[in-house]
């Protein structure tokens, strides 16, 4: 490990055995004792098992067609970005994994779980963590997508981060064991996080949080510790105020936001765009209170198209700039919200409106989240979510990262994530489960390599495809 030993404090789990059914015994020892007596249904071995037609779901093991789930998941897609949403996720199999989320929950669902749920990321990669603003203006480091989160079992979430940490380190350029050495680092920091969760009260546990100014405290890596990779807090990085210029250009003294097709664009009548704007007062309606007065100060002045990410590219997005004052300005992201990916091998979303479930869950889930958080439901039946637009917002660039650095940066993303599922979730059943030693951690390892093989026999699948017009007629 890289980190000093008070990263990781040594938290011993309690013997169930001395207290198997003792009034006495307090309800975290009793739930430390009931996740420990999983083992024996679950064993933490059995979390290496990985294979496409796994006996845990016999009847699905003829379906698992990845250009056949891949057109699924275009349902309501917008067709004319689908060819840039191919060609993203063709250019490695990293890309791949970002963008084929539907295939991953297909397969995680044959995989063996505890039956423990929390509030699960859905989409759980590595890039989908990074360091943001607190409604404080502290900057945090933690989980930031939560397009598919839906309450399903913890050990999916582990899973395809693990998986996206060896996919990614075959993408930079890492040998095996720089890889297997991270997943391991990656996992082992979620399981002791975990352990040291489950020793606080609940209210210790709910406002824990990994600030960045304690990542670059702990730190050894010198990658790390770039300004440009995690800025400090008296950095004001990516504010409103410091993208204007780069963002708009001044149209009949009006500020617009720049056209750069086919990522950012307007087009009049645009049916998307219409709906969207339409919707915002609905929107409004979804902030809280004090944040509506705020809100208010503003005046929606443009709206575009704005493609993003790999796994969004065809849905709905926009970026709407709203101006309070000649440099007061107030950008928002509108993301199409759409059905959790997890939903079919879980069950169904307990909020009509897929707005309000994302936006429930990332507040759930996150340490602090963006105060104009929010969500509409368009005329046409679209659902919506809202946020700034890259307010203080940075991610680590992989390509940047040695193998020390990129284990660390795992580390981190594995301490987040416990500390995102101890929100919801039992973290003395977890922890119980997991225990001390590294059980788990191997065979999640194990899993990961395999599957990241399955990945890349997927991603080669879709580029033979892509000589095939055909690829866009699949039923």
């Amino acid at each position: 490990m890289t980190f000093p030993s008070e990263l990781f404090p040594s938290v011993p789990v309690p013997n169930s055995k001395a207290v198997p059914n003792s009034k006495l015994a307090s309800p975290k020892l009793q739930r430390l004792a009931a996740g420990k007596a999983l083992r024996k249904q679950v064993p933490r071995s059995t979390h290496s098992q990985w294979s496409p037609g796994s006996d845990i779901a016999p009847q699905r093991k003829g379906d698992r067609h990845p250009l056949k789930l891949l057109e699924q998941s275009n349902q309501g897609r917008l067709k004319n970005l689908l060819p840039l949403r191919y060609e993203r996720m063709a250019k490695s199999p990293f890309a791949f994994l970002r963008g084929a989320a539907l295939i991953m929950a297909h397969d995680l669902a044959t995989t063996p779980n505890t039956g423990l749920e929390i509030q699960a990321v859905g989409d759980c990669h590595l890039l989908n963590f990074g360091a943001f603003a607190t409604p404080e203006r502290n900057l945090i480091f933690d989980v930031n997508d939560f397009d598919e989160t839906l309450p399903a079992p913890w050990e999916w979430d582990v899973k395809r981060l693990a998986v996206s940490v060896v996919v990614a380190g075959q993408d930079i350029k890492l040998s095996d064991r720089e890889s297997t050495l991270a997943v391991l680092a990656t996992v082992a920091s979620y399981r002791r996080q975990m352990a040291e969760l489950a020793e606080m009260t609940a209210l210790n546990a709910w406002y824990s949080r990994l600030t960045v100014e304690r990542i670059l405290e702990l730190s050894s890596s010198p990658n790390l510790k770039k300004k440009q990779l995690f800025p400090t807090p008296k950095v004001s990085y990516h504010a409103a105020s410091s993208i204007l210029p780069e963002m708009t250009q001044l149209v009949d003294g009006q500020p617009r936001i720049v056209d750069k097709p086919p990522l950012v664009y307007h087009l009049d009548g645009d049916n998307a765009l219409l709906e969207m704007q339409h919707a915002l007062p609905q929107y409004r309606e979804s902030l809280r209170e004090d944040v509506r007065v705020l809100f208010d100060r503003y005046e929606l002045v443009d709206l575009a198209m704005k493609v993003v990410g790999v796994g969004s590219v065809g849905t709905r997005c926009a970026v709407a700039l709203f101006m309070a004052g000649e440099q007061d300005a107030l950008f928002l992201q509108i993301k199409e919200a759409r059905r959790s990916i997890l939903e079919p091998y879980t069950k169904p979303s307990r909020y009509d409106r897929q707005g309000q479930r994302i936006v429930t869950g990332q507040r759930i889930t996150q340490a602090a989240s963006d105060i104009f958080l929010g969500w509409m439901q368009g005329e046409a039946g679209h659902d919506f979510y809202i946020r700034q637009l890259r307010d203080m917002k940075s991610s680590v660039d992989l390509d940047e990262l040695t193998g020390a650095s990129f284990l660390e940066y795992g580390e981190f993303c594995g301490w987040a994530l416990a500390r995102a599922h101890a929100r919801s979730g039992d973290a003395a059943q977890i922890s119980g489960y997991l225990g001390q030693r590294d059980i788990f951690d191997q065979a999640i390892a194990e899993f990961a390599t395999a599957y990241a093989v399955q990945n890349q026999q997927d991603h080669q699948t879709l580029v033979e495809a892509l000589e095939n017009p055909s690829l866009f007629q699949l039923s």
